[in-house]
This record gives C-alpha cells, structure tokens and sequence, in this order.
C-alpha cells in the first residue's frame, strides 16, 4: 500500500473515493445502532413498539436513504477533492448535511405517514449520523497525516522568489510535512535558464505545483510563469499581495474586455439569503419550543414581581418599541420588561447619562436604578431576550447578526459604523460572544463587518455554541 500511494500523485482522490462507502457505511451503521436502540433496550418499556416495520424492510429503507444522504454530502462539498482538509470545518459540513438529510425524511413521514412513525429512531439515527461519519473521518485524517509524516503522497513542489515571506513558506513547509507538500527545488526568480532546469526535473520526477512565494515579481516574469505551468500541466499557485488582496469580496466582470472589480458587500446575497433564513426559521421554531417552559416561568415572575406589562413592547408616550432593521428599515420590537414601567425615557437624563459606561452612540448605564429585582436576574442569563426569537421567526430579526440598536443610536452613526445595516440584526453575533456590553462600539462594529463580509453557516453555528457560554460566564464590565 505504501509503495502505490508513493507512485501516486492524486492521493487527494484516492483518500475522497474511499470516504464515499466509508460514509455509507457509517450511516448505514447509525441507522442499525438506533434500530436496535429502540427495540432492544429500557426504550421500549417506557414506549412499546407501535409500527410494523420490519428489520429487512428497514434495512431495505437504510441503504436507500444513506445513498440519497451521499448526494446530500456531495452537494454540501464532503468530496471535495483535497489533501488538505480542516477537521471543525469538516464537521459543520457533516452537520448541516446529516440534518439536511434528516430533514428529508420527516419531509417524506410527513407526505406519507404509513413509511414509519418512530421518532426515537428519527432523532437517534440523526445524532449517531453525525457522530459515526465524524468518528470516520477523524479515523482517514489520521491515516492520511501519518502516511504524509511518512513521505507517501506529499504534492512535489517548486518555489519562486528569495524574499521573507518565500522563506516563511518554505519553512512551513519543511516543519509540517502532514501539510501533503515536499519542495524540490527554490528558485530565486524565473527565466529561461530556470525554465530549462525545471523541465529536466519535471521529466525524472513529475512536479506537481509550482507556487510564486513572492508576490512582488515582475507582471512579465508572473505571465511567463503562468503560460509554462499551463503548457506543462503544471498547478499554478502564488502568494498574492496582502495590500492587493485586503479583501475577498470581489467579483470580476468585463466591460470593453477589460477586467472589472465589484466589491461585493457582503455574502448574504442570493443564495446566501435564502440559505440564512431556511436556517433561521427551522431553528427559530426548535428554540421557541424548547425554551417555552423558561419564558412562561419569566412573563409570571414579571408579572408577581412589578406593576406593569410582561413585555416592554411600548415607550413611556404609548408609541410602539422600534429597532433599526435591515437597510436602516425600522421595525416593531418587544423583549420581556426588565426595567421599571414608563421608565425608558430616563435614559437620557442628565443623572443616568454621567453613570453610562459605553462611548459613542450607545447607552450602557452602570447599576441602573431602573432594572427591577427579576430584570437583574433575567438581563444577566440574556432570558430578557428570549421573545426575539418570534422576531426571527417572522423575520424581521435573524438569529445571528449585529444588535438591534434603537433609531436615535444609529442617527449619531458615522458612515463607516453603518455598514452593520447591510444585514438583519440578530439574537446574537460576532460582538457578543468577543466582549459582550464592555466592548467599545468602533470594535464592535469590526467584529460585526468581519461576520457580514465572511458569513457562512458554519460560522453561524460557531457563533450560536459560544453563545451559552458568554451568556452564563460574562466577562466582567470594566468599571
């Protein structure tokens, strides 16, 4: 085995071809585990087994649906073929594509009720999905980092360039061979002589990459590069600018044939959108389930505790609540009251604003007199913001994303800080789970524009697991 993947070039596709039946039989695997769960175990003495479905044509059912699940991973880019691939990047890939594909049988339960009706088995073979497809691929890492620490499989490579940061690459290289690369040869620059040298060398050895290290090579020297690596099958990398490429949100047009750049704002356009809000709404609808009994506990502790209404859905002259929205668009906002009724508009007195602890255009007073003995209790568990999630249901709110911040806050905004519009605001985001209230506004409005020029789902479910966290060991308040 070792001797064939040494000849080998493409062990990127031989490692990607095996992941395919070892995913299937992990899944395959998950579904027989949460089977025999069910019907085997303490399980069916709380809940008696009420389907008839046997175990062939549950097995039959299995190896159906794993090879839908297999379309599912390969849209969600589980096969892309490379050597390098991030483990946590990889599992929110195997998340969201389990939970796509989980999805796609309550879909079919639900179009056809008689297929099966055991919702045990639905959510075990969701969770052990995950777990045993991840356990495989740590499993195939692993090898395949052993195998490259080994020398079996590493990408040859050649470098151009002689300035710092060819050796800082170089030295990357030489200290982490698990990386897949071995470098042949460093060339200072590139030139008929060294055309001819590489040449020789790809003819013994076949030369897989070719990176430029220094991004300040000549435009003629970088084009000439460019065309032998093409006419030789040779990869093309190179180590661009930092200046050049502060951003990577470009997309590239053409007009008179001349190449143009659009910076784009942001990645939530298109499909990123609709991706977003499927999200959103399904994982709305679960957290208002789930945290039903917390906010029905909250509005009756409210309601015993102060005079006044459960929700601070009003300002003290009876106009409704309003949040800035997507695009500066205000909209109708209600959280559970923290604070003394009709007590709002003292904000901005003279009194309160000497205790405020934030610069800029927000408001953040220290040990406010308004806050009510359960609204201290429900500020610092974040239980005060629980209804939101209806917002996001609805829409006008997102789970992830910058504050919602009030009308007057975002009229004192300099054009630069408005760039957090550009997004719904969300439940939580970027900002809260770095700083939390004692985060000075210019950094939050960093964080924030770093999240909307970089969002993912994946970052999304980053954010949403440090947030229990940040929410239940606050970093404490500079005073």
């Amino acid at each position: 085995m070792p001797l064939i993947l040494k000849n080998m070039k493409k062990t990127d596709l031989l490692f990607t071809i095996i992941l395919i039946p070892l995913d299937f039989l992990m899944l395959v695997l998950a579904a027989l585990t949460a089977y025999y769960l069910r019907v085997g175990t303490f399980v069916t003495e709380i809940r008696p087994v009420v389907y008839a479905l046997s175990l062939a044509q549950y097995i039959s059912y299995t190896f159906l649906l794993a090879l839908l699940w297999l379309l599912i991973f390969a849209l969600a880019g589980l096969y892309a073929i490379k050597i390098r691939r991030k483990l946590l990047q990889e599992i929110g890939k195997i998340f969201l594509a389990c939970s796509t594909g989980i999805l796609t049988i309550i879909l079919a339960i639900f179009l056809q009720r008689e297929l099966f009706s055991s919702r045990f088995i639905i959510l075990a073979v969701w969770i052990l999905s995950i777990l045993y497809v991840t356990i495989g691929r740590l499993i195939i890492f692993q090898f395949q980092k052993y195998l490259l620490k080994k020398g079996y499989g590493a990408k040859k490579i050649i470098l151009i360039g002689q300035d710092k940061n060819t050796q800082i690459i170089a030295d990357e290289i030489n200290s982490k061979p698990q990386l897949g690369y071995q470098i042949v040869k460093i060339f200072p620059t590139f030139n008929q002589e060294i055309k001819v040298q590489i040449l020789e060398m790809h003819k013994n050895e076949t030369i897989d990459e070719i990176i430029q290290a220094d991004p300040n090579l000549d435009k003629e020297t970088t084009f000439d590069l460019i065309t032998f690596t093409e006419a030789n099958h040779i990869v093309f990398k190179f180590s661009a600018d930092l200046f050049k490429t502060k951003t990577s949100r470009l997309e590239i047009d053409t007009l008179a044939s001349i190449p143009i750049f659009e910076i784009t704002k942001t990645k939530l356009e298109g499909w990123g959108r609709i991706y977003k809000r499927i999200f959103d709404i399904i994982a709305a609808g679960v957290f208002i389930i789930l945290t039903s009994p917390i906010m029905l506990f909250a509005a009756i502790t409210i309601k015993l505790d102060s005079k006044g209404p459960i929700f601070f859905s009003k300002l003290d002259n009876g106009s409704p609540v309003q949040r800035m929205g997507q695009f500066a668009k205000p909209f109708r906002y209600f959280k559970f009251r923290s604070m003394i009724d009709k007590s709002d508009s003292l904000r901005y007195s003279q009194a309160l604003q000497e205790k405020n602890l934030r610069s800029g255009p927000l408001v953040k007073i220290k040990n406010d007199p308004r806050i009510t003995r359960v609204g201290k209790f429900i500020r610092k568990f974040s239980i005060d913001e629980l209804p939101e999630l209806f917002l996001v249901f609805i829409g006008k709110m997102s789970l992830v994303g910058p504050r919602p911040h009030l009308p007057e806050e975002v009229a004192k905004y300099k054009d630069y800080q408005k760039r957090v519009l550009d997004i719904k605001p969300g439940i939580t985001g970027m900002a809260q789970i770095s700083g939390r209230s004692d985060l000075d506004f210019d950094e939050e409005v960093k964080l924030d524009t770093y999240y909307i020029e970089n969002w993912s789902l994946w970052l999304d479910l980053q954010i949403l697991l440090k947030t229990p966290k940040v929410v239940l060991f606050p970093k404490r308040e500079a005073l």
